[in-house]
C-alpha cells in the first residue's frame, strides 16, 4: 500500500510538471530553453519552434509527445475513460522512421517501466484508443488525420517549413478538446505556414539558437547529441564576417562572440541562430526588427521606465464591420501598450472621444486621427470641446516636401510617409532606440507590408486590401502607430514640444 501511494504522488507530480517527468521518469536532461517548450506544450495549444541545426529540436518534440502520452489518459473502474491519440509527421518518410521515432524510442527504453508495446512507427498500448503513431505527410494522404478524435489529441510536425496548407488545414480541423499543435522547423523560407505561425498570436513561439547551447557555451560535452562549441566556432569562420564596432547592427542578425563582432550569411541565420533568412527587399519591416524592438520594451517595463516625454497618440477609429478602436500613445522611443474598444459593429464616437481626452489633456500632447471615414466624427468632437492639440491625419493627402532619414527618397502619399518614417524609426542601424509592447496582432501587421518604387521614383505602400487578404483583417494597430510620425512640427507646437516629440 505504501508502495502505490509512493507512486501515486509521483505521477501527481509529473502531471502537474512535465519536465518532472522528464526527468525522473524519461531520465534525461533538458537545457532551459527546452525546459520552456516542455512547460509551453504543457499548458498552450499551440507552440512553435523556430530552431538551429543540431540544437535538439526533434528532441525536445519527442519528450513533450512521451508527455501527452503518458500524462493526459484518464481511468476510472479499470476503463480509459479520456482516450489520448498522437499523431507525428514529416515531410519525407525518412524523417519520420529514421529521426522521429528513433527519439520515441530511446526515451520509451530509457523509461524502462512505460506500458505499452514499441513498434517501428510509434507506441500502441492494450487500449484501442490510446497510442502514438507516426506517418509521413501528403497531400494525397490528408484523409489519415480524419481518424485522430479522442478526449486529448497531439500533433507534432517536424521541419514544418515543408509541409502543406492541405495538412495543416487536416490537421487543424482536429484540434479539438484538449489538444496540443507542436511545429518544429529550420526557419529555410520567410512565408508559408511554419513562418506565419511565428509571427502569430495563436502560437507561443520559441527560438533555439545554437549559441545559446549549453555544449557551446561551456565549451564541453554536457548534452550528447546536441551542437558542440567546435562546429559553431568552425561556421562562424566560414559563414560570417567579422566586422567593426560602427558596423554592429543588430537587425541584420549581427552578434557578438567571444569579444569579436560578425555579421552572418543566410547559412548562419538558418543553421546556427535559428533566424530566417533575410527577407524579401519589398517588405518594408523586418521581422527582426520588431523582436529587438519588443526585447527592449520588456527590459525597460523590468526596470520600472515611466516616460516623462509628451505624448504623440495615433488613433484610428473603427466603423461598421470593424471590433475595435485602436490607440497609440507614442512617448519619443517609448511606445505604451495598445488600448482598444470594442465597438460592435456601429459607430460609437462619443465614447472613443472620450479614450483620447486624458492624452490630450497633458502638457505638449498631440493626437493624431486617421479622419478617413469614422474618425472624422471624432475628429469633430474633440475639437467641438476645444481641444487644438488634435490633428486630422489623412493617409490619401500628398506627402509635400517629406522625405525619408537620408533625404534621398519622396512619397506618392501621406501614408507612404508616416509608414517609412516608422520603418527608419524601428531600423537598428538609426539608432532611435525603439520600444515597442510585445503584440503578436501588431508584430504580424507590421511585417506583412510591402512597398515599392513607382516609375517617378517615389515610394508606394501596398493597397490596404491586400494587407486584409493577407492576414484577414485590417492593419489597425501598425496605421495607430504609423499615424504618430505625422509631420506636424513647428506651425504647431512650440520649440520646446518638437525637442520633445523629435523622432
Amino acid at each position: 500500500m505504501r508502495t502505490v501511494r509512493k507512486d501515486i504522488r509521483y505521477l501527481k507530480s509529473w502531471i502537474e510538471d512535465w519536465n518532472r517527468f522528464c526527468r525522473d521518469a524519461l531520465k534525461v536532461r533538458l537545457d532551459s530553453e527546452q525546459q520552456d517548450i516542455i512547460s509551453s506544450v504543457q499548458h498552450n495549444p499551440k507552440t512553435a519552434v523556430s530552431s538551429g541545426t543540431a540544437r535538439g529540436k526533434d528532441f525536445v518534440a519527442a519528450c513533450a509527445a512521451m508527455c501527452f502520452m503518458y500524462l493526459t489518459p484518464r481511468w476510472r473502474d479499470g476503463k480509459l475513460v479520456k482516450n489520448t491519440k498522437i499523431a507525428m509527421t514529416a515531410p519525407t518518410a525518412r524523417q519520420v522512421y529514421n529521426i522521429m521515432m528513433p527519439e520515441i524510442s530511446r526515451l520509451f527504453r530509457n523509461a524502462g517501466f512505460l506500458p505499452g508495446r514499441l513498434l517501428s512507427g510509434g507506441i500502441r498500448t492494450d487500449y484501442e484508443e490510446w497510442f502514438l503513431t507516426g506517418f509521413k505527410a501528403g497531400d494525397d494522404n490528408t484523409e489519415a488525420w480524419s481518424g485522430f478524435h479522442a478526449v486529448n489529441t497531439m500533433f507534432i510536425v517536424t521541419e514544418a517549413s515543408g509541409i502543406s496548407e492541405a495538412t495543416y488545414n487536416a490537421i487543424e480541423g482536429n484540434l479539438q478538446g484538449n489538444s496540443r499543435f507542436l511545429i518544429v522547423f529550420n526557419p529555410n523560407i520567410t512565408t508559408g505556414y511554419a513562418a506565419n505561425a511565428m509571427k502569430s498570436g495563436r502560437f507561443s513561439k520559441f527560438r533555439l539558437n545554437s549559441l545559446n547551447a549549453e555544449n557551446v557555451v561551456s565549451k564541453k560535452l554536457i548534452i550528447p547529441g546536441q551542437v558542440d562549441y567546435e562546429w559553431v566556432k568552425d561556421k562562424v569562420e566560414a559563414w560570417c564576417v567579422s566586422i567593426s564596432e560602427n558596423e554592429f547592427d543588430e537587425g541584420q542578425g549581427d552578434f557578438r562572440w567571444e569579444g569579436g563582432l560578425y555579421r552572418p550569411n543566410d547559412l548562419f541565420r538558418v543553421k546556427v541562430l535559428g533566424m530566417f533568412p533575410k527577407v524579401a527587399e519589398d517588405v518594408l519591416i523586418p521581422y527582426e526588427w520588431v523582436e529587438i524592438a519588443n526585447r527592449r520594451w520588456m527590459e525597460m517595463e523590468e526596470d520600472g521606465f515611466k516616460p516623462r516625454m509628451s505624448c504623440r497618440l495615433g488613433s484610428d477609429v473603427a466603423g461598421m464591420g470593424r471590433d475595435s478602436s485602436v490607440l497609440c500613445a507614442r512617448y519619443g522611443s517609448w511606445v505604451d501598450r495598445f488600448v482598444t474598444h470594442q465597438s460592435s459593429g456601429k459607430a460609437d464616437h462619443m465614447h472613443v472621444a472620450g479614450m483620447h481626452i486624458e492624452y490630450l489633456k497633458k502638457k505638449g500632447s498631440m493626437a493624431f486621427i486617421d479622419t478617413i471615414g469614422e474618425g472624422a466624427g471624432v475628429f469633430s468632437r474633440l475639437q467641438e470641446l476645444g481641444y487644438n492639440n488634435v490633428y486630422s491625419c489623412k493617409f490619401s493627402e500628398g506627402a509635400g516636401g517629406n522625405s525619408d532619414i537620408t533625404g534621398q527618397y519622396s512619397f506618392v502619399n501621406m501614408r507612404a510617409y508616416c509608414y517609412w518614417a516608422l520603418r527608419d524609426w524601428l531600423n537598428p542601424k538609426n539608432g532611435f532606440g525603439p520600444a515597442l509592447p510585445p503584440d503578436d496582432r501588431l508584430t504580424e501587421e507590421l511585417t506583412d507590408i510591402h512597398w515599392k518604387f513607382q516609375s517617378s521614383g517615389s515610394i508606394i505602400i501596398e493597397k490596404k486590401d491586400d494587407i486584409k487578404s493577407r492576414i484577414g483583417r485590417s492593419p489597425d494597430m501598425a496605421d495607430a502607430l504609423a499615424n504618430t510620425f505625422y509631420p506636424v512640427y513647428e506651425q504647431q507646437v512650440s520649440d520646446d514640444e518638437i525637442l520633445e516629440n523629435i523622432l
